[in-house]
């Protein structure tokens, strides 16, 4: 039957079932217990399944991650959650040096089942080291599995499959979207964790969005009706690895593309999608394929972050700047 869920309350529901089905499934990290995390996403599952199996953490970031690799190599599957997006870098040389390459240094005797939980992004009035997006950092460290749900119904399906895989997850939620709701009748199934998905079909422009920017690309669709352009939506859901088929196909379709994120745009993850699609799609290009991002600063203060973050108007002013034939 289906519910109307929140994004917080459908990953809570992940936790929930895949501790259920399977008890080597344990989860820490800082406040995930009796307060159920600071965005309430773990609210009651200390509870449920008490303190051998759910556990505060000291403030420690590098800890967190490397206790985590020691109960994977021991057969247990953590899922640690890092409590906002900033405060993973204290941890950044555990997830790159050992999290993402013990596999391959072992040749593949030693896996590492584990779920890095990071809430990012912007637009919820906070501060920096609360608002960054470093989804650059992750996407750029082979041997790490990175995706970033955008809407309750992908939230629950990609966090099972995330902590079903059998190789590291960095799982970025969306800070601006954990309250977002939507029906949704659990347990679901969506797409494959590493597939890309087109939310509206277009004809004109392929506008590619991740996390907190689809509802921004879907509102950008909408607006542009009104202009006479069909606009292409897709989510890309995973961000590695790239689903080429997918927004290959779309971009060449339509032969124009833009890609949205909140992230600075200098050495940004737009900046490897436009690289890769301009590589493998040239000749289906009618125009150079454009970014529109937050700027090159760090993240600004909470009076000043509408201006920093992508918007429809924002968005259509750059694909205004094409030559339309």
């Amino acid at each position: 039957m289906p519910e109307n869920l929140t994004m917080a309350a459908a990953l809570n529901a992940a936790i929930h079932d895949a501790m259920v089905d399977d008890p080597t499934v344990v989860l820490f990290g800082e406040d995930v217990g009796p307060l159920g995390g600071v965005f309430r996403v773990t609210d009651g599952l200390y509870a449920e399944f008490g303190e051998t199996r759910v556990s505060d953490s000291p403030l420690a970031e590098a800890g967190i991650v490397g206790t985590a690799i020691g109960m994977a190599m021991y057969g247990l599957r953590p899922v640690v959650e890092m409590q906002f997006d900033a405060f993973s870098y204290p941890a950044f040389q555990q997830i790159v040096s050992h999290v993402a390459k013990m596999r391959n240094r072992t040749r593949g005797k030693i896996q590492l089942p584990i779920v890095i939980r990071i809430p990012y992004a912007g637009d919820i009035g906070g501060v920096e080291h609360h608002s960054d997006s470093s989804e650059a950092y992750w996407t750029a460290t082979p041997g790490l599995t990175v995706v970033s749900p955008s809407n309750p119904a992908d939230a629950y399906s990609m966090l099972r499959g995330a902590i079903a895989s059998d190789d590291p997850v960095i799982f970025m939620e969306p800070k601006s979207r954990y309250w977002s709701k939507a029906s949704v009748a659990l347990p679901v199934q969506t797409e494959p964790l590493n597939r890309a998905v087109v939310l509206r079909a277009g004809t004109d422009v392929t506008l590619i969005a991740y996390g907190p920017t689809v509802k921004t690309a879907l509102a950008t669709a909408s607006q542009a009706v009104a202009e006479g352009l069909s606009i292409e939506v897709i989510d890309l859901r995973s961000l590695s690895p790239f689903d080429d088929e997918t927004v290959g196909a779309s971009v060449r379709k339509t032969g124009r593309a833009c890609i949205v994120h909140e992230a600075a745009q200098f050495g940004g993850y737009g900046a490897e999608v436009a690289a890769r699609l301009t590589e493998r799609n040239f000749f289906y290009l009618a125009a150079p394929i454009l970014r529109v991002t937050g700027f090159d600063i760090p993240y600004p203060s909470p009076k000043l972050e509408e201006y920093y973050l992508p918007t429809p108007d924002r968005i259509l002013a750059a694909l205004s700047t094409w030559e339309w034939s």
